[in-house]
């Protein structure tokens, strides 16, 4: 399997006044090409400041993180947009879409600035929205909004989909479908893929589940019916 994300020793100490935060102490992580990986633990473990580094959007304290050929731990702010550019999808709690523009419109927001845009009606399509094309956010429900959001993150192509509580504003039977939505995304288009959760129960879709606490990793669970069928794809 090939190497995406390598971190070595990755610490990050947040101060407020003379308070220190420590919310990372050391964690090592590999992240493979093609992956479903979920990461579970409660508030305060240090998933979605793991997550923010790994995208780009903050730096390590200490120790190290390279995507590829990339060292984001001492990279600046240029590289860092580039790398946010180029190579990574975001998909946050709130969908923040722009309420006067259609599913398809905002999703061409993305792709009018993206190098090898996928069309929005495939997108969109591809989260099972191909029949909502032109309906506006108010429109739709918060499921399908959401969906405009993860096709929004994809329409780039990006070799990576970061989602930090995807489902977190949704009740458990619309969580599910946006949750499908993203397998489907992982499994088309082999996009690797990371998903912020307090929910143990989405566990069995990911190729490996990642226990957070306190800043550091306290397990890791295989799925060995997800990891045979990434091997039988990669």
């Amino acid at each position: 399997m090939e190497t995406v994300f390598e971190a070595r020793g990755l610490t990050k100490v947040y101060r407020l006044g003379e308070v220190e935060i420590h919310a990372l102490r050391g964690v090592d992580l590999d992240l493979y090409a093609g992956e479903f990986v979920v990461l579970l633990g409660p508030s305060g473990s240090g998933k979605s400041t793991l997550l923010n580094i790994l995208g780009g959007l903050d730096v390590p304290t200490a120790g190290k993180v390279r995507y590829r050929d990339h060292d984001l731990s001492t990279a600046g702010e240029e590289a860092l947009t580039r790398f946010r550019r180029e190579h990574v999808g975001f998909v946050f709690q709130f969908y923040n879409l722009i309420p006067s523009l259609t599913a398809r419109e905002n999703v061409e927001v993305v792709t009018e600035i993206a190098e090898r845009p996928m069309p929005a009606a495939e997108a969109l399509g591809l989260v099972g929205l191909g029949d909502r094309l032109d309906a506006f956010p108010a429109q739709l429900s918060g499921g399908q909004q959401q969906r405009v959001a993860i096709a929004r993150a994809i329409a780039k192509q990006p070799e990576v989909l970061l989602c930090d509580e995807p489902t977190g504003a949704l009740d458990s039977a619309t969580g599910v479908h946006v949750l499908e939505a993203l397998e489907e995304v992982n499994q088309r288009l082999g996009t690797t893929t990371v998903v912020i959760t307090h929910n143990a129960g989405i566990s069995a879709m990911a190729h490996r589940v990642i226990h957070l606490h306190d800043g550091r990793i306290v397990k890791i669970d295989h799925n060995a019916r997800r990891k045979r069928a990434a091997e039988v794809s990669w």
